[in-house]
């Protein structure tokens, strides 16, 4: 095929009437940073793509080649090379005009025209339609983009200067390409370490997808820096003077308003109103090398205070894509709380462009200017390697999407109240994450939730997109196993302050039991005036804290009484011979006795195996209820005629029947270490879908959690229902409500709980 004639003279000053970067001007603009580039090669696809796109005009009327013209200028921004500017140049000649791959692989070489080829394929992506089709195009993007990461480049700038030029679309094709940049392009950006990129296409899609958060922040923003007006000026010469008094001459300071999507989510994630934003300042300290980021940072620190767990250090441990900075929060200047990044400029240019910013060219021998994108394979780019490796052998398109999607959001997923109102979390969240980001009394009183319309577990995992409805309960007490189910740190601490009230409020009422008990077989009387002043010999704060503390185990209530009265000689459970042979006698410090049988005392102590509790003389006999305790519950004893004693956990149903006969119970607590541990039995009762499977689908996952079986029954409840009482053997609480947690995740499982009794 004989290659077509393109006379230079022709094009080279068509868009000087018209606004658009010159053809000398794209040339000069490569050339700043790379001085030996290829300058034959940008004419010759300048005047190419002005030659096939002709007279073609975008949807704002403007001609169409100004599009590869925004398109090439800003990846010379990124200072990329000259036959990535070419094929950014060529983008969308193969789809728009009449070229040909052949044309151009004849024109500019087949490097180039597998680029332009690979855009071509992926240009009309449509990741918010059907899951299917979205799942190839997705599929098809990523594996271009693992052939040549160049693919990407271009195509993000590509995306950005649309989404610079969105206003000219109809209000459905606006609010569609920006959630699907919002989605896809934004993190796929921000994973290539491309931040600059991944914020301003944020802040477009952020002004589409919610135009009145977008203004009403922006206005707030606009107003603070009116108000404010010279404070970052000033801040910047503060920083600057002290670091260059501090033998830091070449240090760089830039500070900054946060931009309005950035103070938008941060309002959502943590809840707070745009006057509780305390740090919406930003500075950058750029210095030489790393020992002077360590330096001015302690420069920094020494003049001023410090906001406690606000420091991340980002050098020593680079983020995933390459991103190294230390970061620190302070009460500046002012008096204000300022955010301070602080790298070297290496790292600044980095931070800036991402993958980008990896490229080395060579030393210009080679005749065709051709860069080498890369030299070494940045993380970045080793993740999106990795990504398509582990997903392309999916078992179906959708498997692929949803697994992709989830690498890209690794750090976040967004969710919607029902009336709209966005909700970013961590990635892994659940409802109740979700019910504590909306407010801590909303997930407090949580009890269900609807995903998408659907009633759903609370341990279910929250994806991109989901509309959640919390249900709430007023009489509700967040239970302490959502500790180990949420990942938001919010979630964690409300529900250990929640938790912590309720327990102190269930368990003063039994804690003040014992006291009165444990007083009283002393020839005491227990009153909280009486124990005030022994508050700091026990190491608590209060005496509803003290009292709670007993309830719960925390502390015996004989520590309390020796506290209170240190000259008392406590007594424990004894076990002296009876009258008769082959019976023993249990004296309870009460003074109540209890028979319990054994041929001799020596036999007795011999032959208990004796438990891990505190509170028990060696040679009682001690048996545990039938439906066990593990350690970590709250346990009493109960003495039994005949038998010895019994342990029970404090939620025992049983304990009902011994309420009128206080002299019965034992203050007890386990007494655990690792060279005595043994597993500790508990019954677990299962509510389950009578399909086949369901049983292998239980057994697996007990054996994943390392529980062992003991005894297993099943009962028909129902047509479509089957119970199981499986009695586990664990090492502890945390052990038991981690398969509790396991199990309740399984797609065959209604309802899981622990019986007592």
């Amino acid at each position: 095929m004989r290659a077509p004639v393109i006379r230079l003279a022709r094009f080279c000053l068509c868009g000087s009437s018209l606004g658009m970067m010159r053809q000398y001007e794209l040339v000069e603009r490569v050339q700043k940073y790379k001085p030996d580039a290829n300058e034959a090669l940008l004419n010759k696809a300048y005047v190419y793509a002005m030659q096939k796109h002709g007279q073609q005009k975008r949807a704002s009327g403007d001609p169409y080649i100004s599009h590869p013209l925004e398109v090439a200028a800003i990846l010379t921004d990124m200072r990329l090379d000259e036959s990535t500017i070419a094929v950014a140049l060529l983008h969308d000649t193969i789809e728009d005009t009449t070229a040909t791959r052949a044309e151009i692989d004849e024109l500019f070489g087949e490097d180039i025209g597998r680029l332009v080829e690979g855009l071509t394929k992926i240009k009309k992506l449509d990741l918010v339609t059907k899951k299917a089709k979205q799942a190839e195009n997705l599929r098809k993007l990523l594996l271009a983009i693992s052939d040549d990461v160049r693919v990407l480049l271009v195509k993000l700038a590509d995306r950005l200067h649309n989404m610079r030029t969105l206003d000219h679309m109809s209000p459905e094709k606006r609010a569609r390409i920006s959630e699907e940049t919002m989605e896809i392009y934004a993190p796929l950006a921000g994973r290539m370490g491309m931040q600059d990129m991944r914020e301003e296409l944020e802040e477009l899609s952020f002004r589409h997808i919610n135009p009145e958060a977008h203004d009403t922040v922006t206005k707030r923003l606009e107003e603070l820096s009116r108000r404010n007006e010279g404070l970052v000026k000033k801040i910047e010469t503060e920083l600057r003077d002290l670091l260059v008094a501090n033998g830091l001459a070449n240090a760089m300071v830039k500070g900054r308003l946060k931009k309005p999507y950035s103070v938008f989510r941060k309002m959502q994630s943590k809840s707070l109103s745009f006057e509780q934003l305390s740090d919406i300042y930003g500075f950058r300290l750029l210095v030489d090398d790393i020992p002077s980021c360590y330096r001015a940072l302690g420069i920094v620190h020494t003049r001023w205070r410090v906001v406690p767990g606000r420091f991340k250090d980002y050098i020593s441990t680079p983020k995933q894509n390459d991103y190294r900075s230390l970061h620190t929060t302070i009460v500046g200047p002012s008096s204000q709380r300022i955010e301070l990044q602080i790298r070297t400029k290496r790292m600044h240019e980095i931070a800036e462009f991402g993958i980008a910013a990896h490229t080395l060219y060579k030393d210009g021998t080679n005749g065709n200017g051709d860069g080498e994108v890369l030299s070494r394979e940045s993380s970045a780019y080793s993740w999106l390697r990795h990504t398509i490796e582990a997903l392309a052998e999916g078992d179906s398109p959708e498997e692929f999407l949803e697994h992709t999607k989830l690498e890209l959001f690794q750090d976040q997923v967004f969710c919607f109240t029902p009336k709209g109102k966005l909700i970013a979390l961590p990635r892994g969240a659940t409802p109740i994450d979700f019910a504590y980001a909306v407010h801590t009394n909303i997930g407090d009183t949580t009890v269900g939730a609807k995903i998408n319309g659907r009633i759903m577990p609370l341990v279910t995992r929250l994806t991109n997109g989901d509309e959640v409805e919390i249900i709430r309960s007023g009489v509700q007490v967040p239970p302490a196993a959502w500790e180990e189910i949420v990942v938001t740190g919010k979630a964690r601490a409300a529900i250990r302050r929640a938790t912590r009230l309720a327990i102190r409020k269930q368990y003063a009422g039994l804690g003040h039991r014992i006291l009165e008990r444990t007083f009283e077989r002393a020839g005491k009387v227990f009153s909280r005036d009486a124990l005030k002043p022994a508050l700091h010999r026990l190491g608590q704060k209060d005496v509803e804290d003290a009292i709670a503390a007993v309830g719960r185990g925390e502390m015996s209530s004989l520590d309390v009484l020796r506290a209170v009265y240190p000259d008392h000689q406590d007594e424990r459970v004894t076990v002296k011979p009876a009258g008769d042979e082959g019976w023993f006698n249990v004296h309870s410090a009460a003074g109540m006795i209890f028979k319990i049988p054994g041929k001799n005392k020596a036999d007795l102590a011999d032959g208990i195996e004796t438990p891990p509790i505190r509170g028990l003389a060696a040679n009682v006999e001690v048996h545990f209820a039938p439906t066990g305790a593990v350690p970590g519950d709250r346990i009493v004893g109960i003495m039994e005629k005949g038998k010895g004693i019994t342990i029970y956990p404090i939620q025992s149903p049983v304990l009902q029947r011994f309420d009128d006969e206080p002299e019965r119970w034992i203050d007890v607590r386990w007494d655990l270490d690792e060279a005595n541990k043994s597993r500790f039995a508990a019954r677990v009762l299962i509510n389950a879908l009578n399909e086949p499977g369901t049983l292998a689908k239980v057994a697996q996952t007990v054996a994943d959690v390392d529980v062992n079986i003991r005894v297993l029954n099943t009962v028909r409840v129902a047509a479509d229902f089957t119970e199981m009482a499986l009695d586990v053997e664990v090492w502890d609480l945390r052990q038991l409500n981690q398969l509790l947690v396991q199990l309740k995740e399984l797609d065959c499982i209604a309802t899981v709980k622990r019986l007592y009794e």
